[in-house]
């Protein structure tokens, strides 16, 4: 199949991938866009898992205050170059970061940012209700990691779902990013304040 500049255009402006990446994407699943599409996602975080441990020094800080003034977010997002930090989808790419952050309100960056004691309380909480329930004692345990698994993916900022783009996590967001921007990038840090919270 013939591929067009304008599948490449679409297919660029869909993933923000790079032309001739878009092109070879094309090219390789014969023309399928959705496939296109997952191939270069699967070739981002590829190449994000590459860059990962290189230096982020630049960055930028954004603050976002949701309309009616009740909700406001500070984060923090690093890059490795300013060139990078300057562009209009680094600058998109944390805006939506911070949005998500006041959409769903994370109460960690990640896992180990997350006070072990609250975690160990949430456990107990769930194996005394899977022994009310009464769960036989061999799939308590289980049970119970299943049911942490989820409380992490609820409060960790990089294992929320996307509010924008539900097939994603942020931490699978921020690799798309690391992939198309060609940079090791990190959240550093948020701040999410609530007027009454």
């Amino acid at each position: 199949m013939a591929i067009t500049a304008k599948m490449v255009a679409d297919l660029r402006q869909a993933t923000n991938a790079g032309m001739m990446d878009c092109k070879k994407a094309l090219t390789e699943c014969d023309g399928d866009f959705d496939k296109a599409a997952d191939y270069l996602r699967t070739k981002g975080i590829a190449k994000a898992a590459k860059k990962e441990g290189r230096t982020t020094a630049n960055g930028l800080v954004e603050s976002y205050i949701h309309p009616g003034g009740q909700v406001g977010v500070l984060v923090e997002i690093n890059c490795e170059t300013d060139f990078v930090a300057r562009t209009d989808e680094f600058k998109s790419f944390v805006h939506d970061v911070a949005m998500h952050i006041a959409a769903t309100n994370p109460q960690a960056l990640d896992r180990d940012s997350v006070d072990a004691s609250l975690v160990e309380k949430e456990a107990e909480i769930y194996r005394a209700q899977m022994v009310e329930e009464g769960k036989p004692d061999n799939i308590i345990d289980k049970i119970v990691q299943g049911k942490v698994d989820k409380f992490y993916a609820e409060v960790c900022l990089l294992e929320q779902t996307y509010v924008k783009d539900s097939d994603l996590t942020i931490q699978q967001f921020v690799q798309s990013k690391i992939g198309s921007l060609g940079e090791n990038m990190a959240i550093k840090r948020f701040c999410r304040f609530q007027i009454g919270g």
